[in-house]
């Protein structure tokens, strides 16, 4: 019923509309797994996972007809031009439901009480905290209501700060591209797990405070959405390649120029995330 709630040609016409969709796709998923597993003893340890797949799940139809549509384009629109202005309008459309998901978690996140939040987002906080402060996981982690076993640290890497993050950058990247090659839509995946990460990192940043929500929110969002735009592409890219080997033959021309198309969109995925590591070292300090 729930992906009745728009579909894909619609929302390229008024991408803004998957904004209120991610928000009650992503809020619906946590008041679900709140109510079903937050009283189970051993289940409510995996409530930060299950409100990720419940997520994914409500997501799932919607991304797999948006490819299936993109995928159609690839064999109709002549020129590079046309066909990345067309995909362009997928991007927006995943954009606006990706952002819907990040205001959801993280108003929920500062909302619910402390302990609830502390169970919902567990796994995005040792996240977090794995990225921010890796050589003090367990402590950083703690502070913020997750008990996490000793073991838990990672040594810090030596390299410049720019490629540590490009490189972690380019492994979600390739690690989208995996999962949309093998699922189709199965990038959608990573993607939730990303807004449930962003979300507890301006849960964090605004000190639970509902009134500072936009400036958390702008703070990671000056680099956030170049970031996740790439990703979108990325996961577009994967998708169309992986509708494409089952629709068509591969010695067919349509074939091969679908793969060209997939192609183009993984080099400006590189390109957009080159842009987007370089706005979150040296732009995003000015300003927080």
């Amino acid at each position: 019923m729930l992906e009745m709630i728009i579909n894909p040609k619609k929302a390229e016409r008024q991408p803004w509309e998957m904004f209120f969709v991610g928000l009650v796709y992503a809020a619906l998923s946590v008041f679900l797994v709140d109510w079903i597993f937050l009283k189970d003893t051993v289940l409510t340890q995996y409530s930060s996972i299950f409100i990720v797949t419940f997520t994914v799940m409500f997501s799932i139809p919607f991304m797999y007809y948006l490819i299936r549509l993109e995928e159609k384009k690839d064999l109709v629109l002549k020129g590079e031009g046309s066909l990345l202005r067309e995909h362009g309008k997928a991007i927006f459309a995943l954009l606006f439901l990706f952002l819907g998901f990040i205001v959801a978690f993280s108003a929920l996140y500062i909302l619910l009480p402390s302990d609830v939040t502390a169970k919902n987002f567990q796994a995005q906080i040792e996240q977090y905290c794995a990225i921010n402060m890796p050589l003090q996981i367990r402590e950083c982690a703690n502070q913020y209501g997750v008990e996490v076993p000793l073991g838990g640290k990672i040594s810090a890497s030596n390299l410049e700060h720019f490629f540590s993050i490009f490189v972690n950058n380019i492994y979600v990247l390739i690690f989208i591209l995996v999962f949309s090659l093998a699922f189709g839509a199965g990038a959608i995946f990573i993607l939730v797990w990303n807004a449930g990460v962003i979300a507890a990192a301006i849960g964090i940043f605004t000190n639970a405070q509902i009134h500072h929500l936009h400036v958390g929110l702008l703070r990671y969002m000056i680099h956030g959405i170049p970031e996740i735009a790439a990703y979108f592409i990325a996961a577009l890219a994967g998708g169309i390649i992986s509708i494409a080997v089952i629709r068509h033959d591969f010695k067919s021309e349509k074939f091969w120029q679908v793969m060209r198309d997939s192609i183009d969109l993984v080099a400006i995925a590189l390109v957009v995330l080159i842009a987007a590591g370089l706005i979150e070292v040296f732009i995003t300090p000015t300003f927080f």
